[in-house]
């Protein structure tokens, strides 16, 4: 049986949203890693994060680089951003460091202040949602 955990950091509640409606979705409580969750044995470690001032909050990172290598088979990125073009690309390195293969990384409309207002919406949330399903059926490997 395979195990998959959710956890995401967030500001803005973004990730929040989009985590909770995965977890929904896979049947997995998603941990805000403000409270500091233990990382065990894990097929799939989805980590939702976003953006913010050009990179991923400290405390994710953190957090990411107390993450054991040996109990994550695979990671997978669910990133919200204002541009929707620049990547967790510090959370990859860490994971990838440790071993852990970063599969796929999904970018997801974000909004900051007036810019994009209203996202992420129902529309990018399914977006996410179906793009987490498709990861734990397999099609992408």
């Amino acid at each position: 049986m395979s195990e998959n955990r959710i956890i995401y950091a967030t500001k803005t509640r973004h990730s929040k949203k989009i985590a909770e409606a995965i977890g929904k979705a896979l049947d997995i409580i998603p941990y805000n890693i403000a409270s500091r969750p233990v990382i065990k044995e894990t097929d799939f470690l989805f980590i939702v994060g976003g953006i913010y001032g050009g990179s991923s909050l400290p405390e994710l990172l953190e957090f990411v680089q107390n993450i054991e290598g040996n109990k994550v088979r695979k990671a997978v990125l669910i990133t919200t951003c204002t541009a929707k073009k620049q990547g967790q690309d510090s959370v990859r390195s860490i994971l990838e460091g440790k071993g852990i293969p970063v599969i796929d990384e999904m970018l997801c409309q974000g909004s900051f202040l007036f810019m994009k207002m209203g996202h992420p919406n129902k529309t990018d949330i399914t977006e996410a949602v179906n793009f987490a399903v498709s990861i734990t059926q397999g099609a992408v490997k």
